[in-house]
């Protein structure tokens, strides 16, 4: 089995199989994992791909953010389908893997309360006008539950996901990393 980072995986394309993790936290859920995660924790299987799981969740879109929120939480693993060879061909700011991306900022614990909660506030608001308003209720509440800047670095392949499938984010997203990046 191979595993990929939410970053570098194309969460609707890959089939998933649950972790050691994974398996506990469906025994005695320890996560406190939301409904709608949770369903879907239970439903990969090894078999399914993200695109077959995003019938139970009503669409790719929300399937995205649900699986790269059990990715983070290290509920599930990728057993393949790494993102397309054209996607390598778009723009850095478009789809350059997170983590090349947030290794260029400066380390997570020279980020003072101020800079996250600007940095936290930035993610929420993009989320709500992008999205809708309260649209993304489980990456809302994840960004909400963050109190450092490694803790909001964890959210952020989920909300980059998130924003790149509405069309007016996928539009703005080099602006918005670029003030992100400021303060994350």
């Amino acid at each position: 089995m191979t595993t990929f980072s939410a970053a570098s995986l194309d969460l609707t394309g890959a089939t998933f199989s649950k972790t050691a993790t994974g398996l506990q936290e469906i025994q005695n859920r320890a996560l406190g994992l939301p409904a709608l995660i949770r369903r879907i924790l239970v439903l990969v299987d090894g078999k399914r791909s993200g695109k077959e799981l995003a019938a139970f969740v009503g669409g790719e879109a929300n399937i995205a953010e649900v699986l790269g929120q059990l990715v983070a939480h290290g509920c599930i693993d990728a057993q393949g389908a790494a993102k397309p060879a054209s996607a390598a061909a778009a723009p850095l700011s478009a789809q350059s893997d997170e983590a090349a991306q947030l290794a260029g900022l400066p380390h997570p614990a020279l980020r003072g309360a101020k800079e996250v909660e600007m940095a936290r506030n930035f993610m929420i608001n993009t989320t709500n006008t992008i999205c809708g308003q309260n649209q993304r209720i489980s990456l809302l509440k994840s960004l909400m539950a963050c109190q450092r800047a490694d803790e909001l670095r964890q959210v952020y392949p989920v909300w980059l996901s998130t924003i790149r499938t509405v069309p007016a984010g996928a539009k703005r997203l080099p602006e918005l990393l670029e003030r992100l990046f400021v303060v994350l």
